[in-house]
């Protein structure tokens, strides 16, 4: 999978994933505002980098988790 940086995820709508806890660890932000897009984060580090990944590579690898 190619970078693609040119992605503003600016003004999308993170959530964290149910699984993320209190005290700071495993914490995953997932959002579902871009066109054929996923970004994923940590919620740890929001300014950091996210991982966008193609909306059917991200349903296939949360339906085999």
């Amino acid at each position: 999978m190619k970078p693609n940086s040119n992605i503003d995820l600016s003004s999308v709508q993170w959530r964290k994933s149910s699984y993320s806890n209190g005290t700071g660890g495993e914490c995953v932000e997932v959002a579902s505002s871009l066109k054929d897009r996923v970004p994923v984060r940590d919620s740890k580090n929001p300014e950091g980098p996210a991982l966008v990944f193609p909306t059917r590579a991200w349903a296939l690898f949360v339906t085999s988790l």
